[in-house]
Parts: C-alpha cells; sequence; structure tokens
C-alpha cells in the first residue's frame, strides 16, 4: 500500500467515525473480540484460503489497526494516528534488523536471531523478567510454546519425553486425543495447560530470584 492509499483509507476511517453511530461508540476495549476475530480468519486464510481469501483477511486485520488508530487520534490522551504508528514500527523494523540496515554481518538464520534478540532485549531494558512481554491472554498452547522458549533460555526445562511422535499430523492426533479424554472425564484441557504453565512460571522467576 502507498502512503497515499494509506493516507486514504485513514481518511475514510476518520469519515467513517464521524458519521457512523455505530464506529462511535466503540473504543480499544470493545474492538478487542473483532480484532481476535479477524487475526483467528487471516491464520485461516493463510493455511487453507485462497489468494483472494487472503487478500481480504489481510484488508480486514489493517482495518481494524486504522480503527484503532483513529479512535487514538481522537482521545487526548493517546494522541497518535496510523502514519505515527507506521513510523514506529518502521523504526523498530531497522532496529531489528542491523545486518539489513546496519553494519552487522548475519549469514545464519542463527545469527539473525541472535541480532534480533540483543535488539530486543536493549529496547526493553525496563523488563525485569524473560516472561515480561508475553501476553497471557494467548491461547494455551501458544502460551506454553514461548513460556517453554523463554524457561530454556535461563535453565528450567521441561520433560520433552513424555509423549511419542515423529511430525505434525501424529502431534495433531496426539492433541486431539489428550483434548478427547479430557473431555470425556469432565476436565478442561485449556485450564489445565494454563495451570502447569502459571507453575512453570513461577519456577522460571524463582530460578531468576536465586540467579540461577
Amino acid at each position: 500500500m502507498t502512503e497515499s492509499q494509506l493516507d486514504a483509507f485513514a481518511a475514510a476511517m476518520s469519515d467513517v467515525l464521524d458519521r457512523c453511530v455505530w464506529s462511535q461508540r466503540e473504543t480499544h476495549e470493545s474492538l478487542v473480540p473483532y480484532l481476535i476475530e479477524e487475526s483467528y480468519e487471516l491464520v485461516e486464510a493463510i493455511e487453507s484460503g485462497s489468494r483472494e481469501d487472503l487478500l481480504e483477511e489481510l484488508g480486514d486485520v489493517l482495518w481494524q489497526v486504522v480503527f484503532h488508530a483513529e479512535i487514538a487520534r481522537r482521545t487526548p490522551a493517546e494522541g497518535f494516528d496510523v502514519q505515527e504508528v507506521a513510523a514506529n514500527v518502521r523504526a523498530k523494523m531497522v532496529r531489528r534488523h542491523p545486518h539489513v540496515f546496519g553494519g552487522e554481518v548475519a549469514e545464519t538464520p542463527e545469527d539473525v536471531v541472535r541480532l534480533w534478540t540483543a535488539a530486543k532485549k536493549a529496547e526493553k531494558r525496563e523488563r525485569k523478567s524473560v516472561l515480561d512481554g508475553i501476553p497471557t491472554a494467548l491461547p494455551a498452547l501458544a502460551l506454553a510454546d514461548k513460556t517453554l522458549g523463554r524457561a530454556a533460555s535461563v535453565g528450567v526445562e521441561t520433560d520433552a519425553s513424555a509423549a511419542a511422535f515423529s511430525n505434525e499430523e501424529d502431534l495433531g492426533v496426539l492433541l486431539l486425543g489428550i483434548v478427547a479424554a479430557a473431555r470425556a472425564r469432565g476436565l478442561d484441557a485449556e485450564r489445565a495447560l494454563r495451570s502447569r504453565v502459571r507453575a512453570l512460571a513461577e519456577d522460571v522467576r524463582a530460578a531468576e530470584s536465586s540467579g540461577g
């Protein structure tokens, strides 16, 4: 999208908030369910949709971004617009890719991850734990994956030998079977995994506190 098209889109969104009574009542908080829904629809388009589906769903996610930015522009305590959002994320992109925009060299994906991690750490100096910044509202599986990665970085490991599978198809069968077994026993698999992730997070924070 060129800058002029982004400007036109932002101007159209401003017109909507000026004249649409439904949109005028919306807030950042009230739009969250729509943002989540549109994000999942984008995931579905990526995984199994057509070119047209992907184009549409990317647009719907962008719609949400511009909607939030227009609300912010009209909120005195926030006072930024979509151009500032774009400028901010562009600056982050430049910082996170010193091998593209700076003098660093990254010849392997591992080199890129190392530079990315260092840049992110420099940006987030106020964070006290490796777990800071993980959205706790993530679905349980995504939350577990993120937490396991951060836990390993401070030496807190979880036994990975309990289940046998060799590929994602087998893993999917296993996970579905676990959910089915939990359901048959009246258990909530999502809640159970979240509970275990919280316990893992406590282990991580304890390790950080002890310096180990």
